[in-house]
């Protein structure tokens, strides 16, 4: 047998693909002004850092041809400071290249989706095929009929000499409804989120920006919008997540609700959650005065109450809340706990490590179900 007819497999050692010099800086790059939220400054001093211990650059290409790729490829642009002062920016293009990084880390084990929309589990004159069949019923649309399986059906059961299609021999495909889920996540923003030497609020904003990215190229018919909350609740663009920063806040979860439910209020969309992801108790409330009140010793039964009455509000309204608690204390998690249940949700007690992989499952799941109101 001719040797070059043999087929098989070949093992090899695992080869990392070969990368441009800007190519592989760039990747730390991005990594970097995340970290920094959006300071070029800042991330490039750090990248000379990592480069004078890692030797990062060669003779042949420098951090200064790295950052004149960058003005060149319209990763940053020159703009001047309030003072006056030339300085530089990143531009949308970054932007839009760290949400696609921060997907390709956190959901990077999904398979491509040819239509990218989201299934229910009722079957019948949807508008996407399932590869499954039955006979035809009074009211199916024509285009939803096979014709290869009717013409096979009407051969088997009138012969070929004497051919002829009958409504009986009709076979339609089924078809499944792409349902529409609209979504606000909600981040906490107050000065606990990088409290005790840990960054919690880079890996929030990291799986927020893969979120986004995800439903604007997999889902784009569903929505998503992006809510802080510290003393006060406001929203914010996509395309300021990379800016994020904690402030000094402390926790007015009720805001965050109350405007949450506000946006989900004036969606057509019958599919409505809020996603929330904090590290902290409930600590201040504004009062109908306008004032605050704030108490950040323990929980405090008069924050709790409010917090409960949201949730209480939002299950009246069909909307489920998801908690994803970065914090183990056992008074928060029984708060949680509590919380959930007049909301009648879900929550996940987790440290940052596998947050993003919990939120993509749990976003998977909710878009599956129907909710009806």
């Amino acid at each position: 047998m001719d040797k070059n007819l043999r087929k098989g497999f070949y093992f090899h050692s695992y080869q990392a693909p070969e990368l441009s010099p800007f190519d592989r800086l760039f990747d730390i790059f991005k990594e970097l002004i995340t970290h920094t939220s959006g300071d070029l400054d800042e991330a490039l001093d750090w990248l000379r850092e990592l480069d004078s211990e890692y030797n990062l650059t060669t003779d042949d290409y420098s951090l200064d041809d790295f950052v004149e790729d960058l003005k060149r490829k319209g990763y940053i642009r020159e703009e001047f400071e309030d003072d006056g002062t030339p300085g530089m920016a990143i531009t949308a293009k970054t932007e839009r290249a760290i949400r696609k990084q921060a997907l390709e880390q956190i959901f990077g084990n999904l398979q491509k989706s040819g239509s990218g929309n989201h299934k229910t589990k009722f079957a019948g004159r949807g508008d996407e095929h399932t590869g499954e069949f039955r006979e035809y019923q009074f009211g199916d649309s024509l285009e939803r009929i096979s014709l290869t399986e009717s013409l096979r059906n009407a051969q088997v059961n009138n012969g070929v000499d004497e051919f002829r299609l009958t409504e009986n021999d009709l076979i339609v495909e089924e078809a499944r409804y792409k349902s529409q889920m609209s979504t606000v996540l909600m981040i906490d923003i107050s000065h606990s989120m990088i409290l005790y030497g840990e960054d919690r609020i880079t890996p929030a904003k990291k799986v927020a920006m893969a979120l986004a990215e995800l439903i604007t190229t997999r889902y784009p018919k569903d929505t998503l919008d992006i809510i802080v909350f510290g003393n006060d609740s406001w929203a914010i663009a996509i395309k300021d997540l990379p800016y994020l920063k904690v402030g000094p806040y402390h926790t007015n979860t009720v805001a965050g609700l109350e405007l949450a439910m506000d946006m989900l209020r004036r969606k057509r969309n019958t599919n409505k959650q809020i996603f929330m992801i904090t590290d902290g108790k409930p600590s201040c409330v504004r009062e109908r005065d306008g004032s605050y009140y704030m108490n950040s010793n323990g929980l405090d039964q008069y924050i709790v109450d409010k917090c409960l009455t949201q949730a209480a509000q939002a299950r009246r309204l069909h909307i489920p809340i998801t908690t994803f608690m970065i914090a183990d204390d056992p008074y928060l998690q029984h708060f949680v706990s509590l919380f959930t249940e007049a909301n009648q949700g879900k929550a996940f007690y987790t440290g940052l490590k596998g947050l993003g992989e919990m939120i993509f499952e749990d976003y998977e799941a909710n878009r599956r179900k129907r909710i009806r109101g």
